[in-house]
């Protein structure tokens, strides 16, 4: 009798990754901002509560509404193609970066600071917090100082109005190419973001955190760039 093997499918629930994110990071939240860890993190002493204005709390704040905007955009495209290679991407994006942002909102619940401040977006990346300068850390001053925010768009990487529109409107191939775009410029920024945090942030669990997300956005990076190769294209100039 011939074996039939199982047909692997994607099937989204309208928030699952929001659901994911309650489930973990409610959890992990607590211990990691605490300093719980393995090794040397667990023997150090636990850090004190960051400042509203310091890189931990200012990158738990930007990186948030950076992960938002992903988690956004994979939503989108889940309904504008049927390609099961592109769904799995975003299905797995989505699901990372809403439990991460989690994470990174339970942190600030924790400290007792506002989720949102006046100030300008990344400037924590310029400040020289804790006795460090963001001068010379492989361009990151530049990043956060020469980008101006313009229609939606808050920071490096991030998608405008215009341009989720047309991903909301687009279908099949033109959905997965600008999709694929559009999170690769989204990791670019993001991982800027990432390694900012990993030379400025002074809590050990945020900095683990921003180098796993270094590494993770750098191998969806290489991933996307095959896709992209596979479809005749390569990412926007």
């Amino acid at each position: 009798m011939r074996e039939v093997k199982p047909v692997r499918r994607v099937e989204w629930v309208a928030g699952s990754a929001v659901v994911l994110a309650l489930l973990f990071a409610g959890v992990a939240t607590v211990a990691s901002a605490r300093g719980d860890g393995s090794g040397a993190d667990r023997a150090a002493p636990a850090p004190h509560t960051p400042a509203v204005d310091s890189a931990d709390a200012g990158f738990a704040r930007d990186m948030a509404v950076h992960h938002q905007q992903a988690v956004e955009m994979s939503f989108i495209v889940r309904d504008r193609t049927k390609d099961e290679e592109v769904r799995l991407l975003a299905y797995d994006i989505a699901n990372t970066q809403a439990n991460q942002r989690g994470m990174l909102l339970g942190w600030l619940d924790l400290w007792e600071l506002p989720k949102a401040t006046s100030g300008q977006p990344m400037g924590w990346m310029t400040a020289g917090h804790e006795g460090h300068s963001a001068k010379g850390m492989n361009g990151m001053e530049g990043m956060a100082t020469g980008y101006r925010a313009h229609d939606g768009s808050l920071m490096p990487g991030m998608a405008t109005r215009t341009e989720l529109d047309r991903l909301r409107s687009a279908s099949g191939r033109a959905a997965e190419v600008l999709y694929l775009r559009l999170m690769t410029e989204h990791h670019k920024g993001g991982i800027g973001m990432a390694r900012g945090c990993a030379g400025l942030c002074t809590v050990p669990a945020e900095k683990r955190l921003a180098r796993g997300m270094v590494e993770a956005q750098q191998s969806e990076l290489d991933a996307m760039a095959g896709m992209l190769a596979a479809r005749g294209v390569g990412p926007r100039s």
